[in-house]
């Protein structure tokens, strides 16, 4: 049986790709995989590096408005589904699924022309408009988000990878702490803002750092590889440990009691799955989806959320700070955000992908 995989562009359509392509091979280490994506996206960097064939088709942006841009559209589409479809056939695929972004619109379009069964997956509440596009080819659609609003929809939770789905928290939380030269017995801050960080988040926890080493916090910040910090917090004890990136995230969760950090899809989803609670905030640009991916989880009582624009270090001081001061919180806060969290949707929709392409 052979797969084809299209999500490119972010890590939140790239990675669940990865995890349901894991999960494949978990089924039937036999099983063809082929992911797409475009030569502008971080698929180029991450797929060669877990192992998947990559093959790259022409990106093709939309425009959401009127604009002149849409006349040079139909011309390019067409060469990026010729592409798509050309790999199809060389690949004899058997199934096509969908993660959104610029490589899903031609794949979906060139699945269609060649009968090939289509499978979306949407990671958010508000589908993008490749997903929109592909939800209307097929009834195999599944979402991330309970609240996604697509035609015939299954929730079934966001693929994640296994080593942060089958991680058990609590029982790596002092090799982890000590894999960042960090204390095993003092409450800990994990500060991130995705794969790119985020200034606002870098500036309030740095300008709070002061303040947190006093009342004994130690503090994991991982600030974005393509940030820097103007002014570091001295050496002390309690440890302020700054990265600029983290490959281990399993570690960084399990070094931590509490995250201050965005709340994009694949962050939601992992730290619910891990059981971890997090002071949210969502970022302030796009279509809201952020914030929308994060109520339910503030809902259920898994963690708090407060607007990019409101954030500060006094925030920090007089809100997440009380918390990382409560043990007996943190734990409510983390059995709640376990409740919310989905561990087997790469397996679950594994299962849904071999039985659809055998039929």
């Amino acid at each position: 049986m052979r797969v084809v995989l299209a999500g490119g562009g972010t890590a939140g359509h790239i990675e669940p790709a990865l995890a349901l392509a894991d999960a494949l091979r978990q089924q039937d280490p036999a099983i063809g995989i082929t992911c797409l994506g475009t030569e502008r996206g971080l698929e180029t960097r991450l797929v060669p590096a877990r192992g998947y064939e990559l093959e790259l088709v022409p990106a093709v942006p939309l425009p959401r408005s009127l604009t002149p841009k849409l006349l040079a559209v139909p011309g390019r589409l067409a060469g990026a589904i010729n592409t798509a479809a050309g790999i199809l056939d060389r690949v004899r695929a058997d199934v096509l699924v969908g993660f959104g972004g610029y490589v899903a619109t031609p794949a979906y379009l060139a699945a269609r022309r060649r009968g090939i069964p289509i499978v979306v997956h949407e990671a958010n509440p508000r589908p993008g408009l490749a997903n929109r596009l592909g939800a209307r080819m097929t009834d195999n659609v599944f979402t991330g988000h309970p609240d996604a609003s697509l035609p015939s929809a299954e929730y079934i939770g966001i693929p994640l990878r296994r080593d942060i789905s089958a991680m058990d928290r609590l029982s790596l939380g002092d090799k982890a702490r000590s894999y960042f030269g960090l204390e095993s017995d003092r409450p800990t801050l994990l500060v991130f803002g995705g794969s790119q960080g985020a200034r606002s988040l870098n500036q309030a926890a740095l300008e709070s750092a002061p303040y947190l080493r006093r009342a004994g916090i130690q503090v994991l910040h991982v600030i974005g590889p393509k940030n820097t910090v103007e002014v570091e917090p001295p050496p002390g004890d309690p440890q302020y440990v700054i990265l600029p990136y983290v490959d281990r995230m399993d570690y960084a969760y399990a070094a931590a009691d509490l995250a201050l950090c965005r709340s994009g899809a694949m962050t939601c989803a992992e730290l619910t799955a891990v059981g971890l609670p997090a002071a949210y905030i969502p970022l302030p640009h796009g279509n809201g989806e952020q914030r929308l991916n994060a109520e339910p989880i503030v809902r259920g009582g898994g963690g708090i959320m407060i607007d990019d624009a409101e954030l500060s270090a006094r925030w920090i001081v007089e809100t997440v700070l009380p918390i990382l001061n409560d043990p007996e919180r943190v734990m409510t806060m983390s059995e709640a955000a376990s409740r919310m969290g989905r561990k087997d949707a790469d397996v679950a929709l594994a299962r849904k992908v071999l039985e659809i392409a055998s039929r």
